[in-house]
């Protein structure tokens, strides 16, 4: 870290590092499963793809209750508060100024980013448990008053354009977390298998 020394502490706690993996796995199972259901569309094997692609949407959406019981409940880092920098963010709006010093927990920037993909994960849920109603005729909203094929219709397009988004995030995330460690020196990656978070130590960490 161009000579710097580093700093650690231990932040996330294995409760968070737990829900983060578990959803993590979910979406993943998500993608891969709505994108290979196009290898056997029409065939014997799209049904069975299907079924698996809503029980990863089921598993995503007990990841996304417990995160955000947790969010309200668990340690300091683990809450939404720790994601929520207005300060910050109004600097980087009105002065396209960043955060001058580190901060342990959630970096201001990245928050709001993980914010709006909470956000967009719980549209995806909703969404994906109507369309299991409305395409497999299976789940919770089966046969009931939101069962509609007109429904199934409207909701197939913004379903469809999130899990790409999301998709897109992930290779961004990804490529970010390696310019962190080859560029930076710091291994951001690595907070989320141990709870260790790494910062050359500059002084005193800002709470924006």
């Amino acid at each position: 870290m161009d000579g710097k020394q580093q700093e650690r502490r231990r932040v996330y706690d294995p409760v968070l590092r737990s829900l983060h993996w578990w959803n993590a796995a979910a979406i993943v199972a998500l993608l891969a499963t709505g994108w290979g259901s196009e290898l056997f569309e029409h065939g014997a094997r799209e049904r069975a793809v299907w079924t698996v692609h809503v029980y990863a949407g089921y598993g995503l959406v007990l990841g996304l209750v417990a995160r955000l019981a947790w969010g309200l409940v668990g340690p300091r880092h683990a809450r939404f508060t720790d994601m929520w920098h207005p300060q910050a963010w109004r600097g980087l709006l009105t002065r396209f100024r960043l955060p001058a010093d580190h901060r342990w927990g959630h970096d201001p920037i990245a928050s709001a980013v993980y914010l709006a993909i909470y956000g967009m994960l719980v549209v995806m849920a909703v969404t994906g448990i109507a369309l299991a109603a409305t395409e497999l005729g299976i789940g919770p909203l089966a046969g009931g008053a939101l069962d509609q094929v007109w429904l199934g219709k409207l909701l197939e397009e913004p379903h469809e354009f999130f899990a790409n988004f999301i998709a897109a995030f992930i290779f961004v995330h990804l490529c970010a977390l390696w310019v962190h460690q080859r560029f930076g020196g710091v291994p951001v990656a690595q907070s989320m298998w141990t709870g260790v978070q790494v910062h050359a130590k500059r002084g005193e960490a800002t709470h924006a």
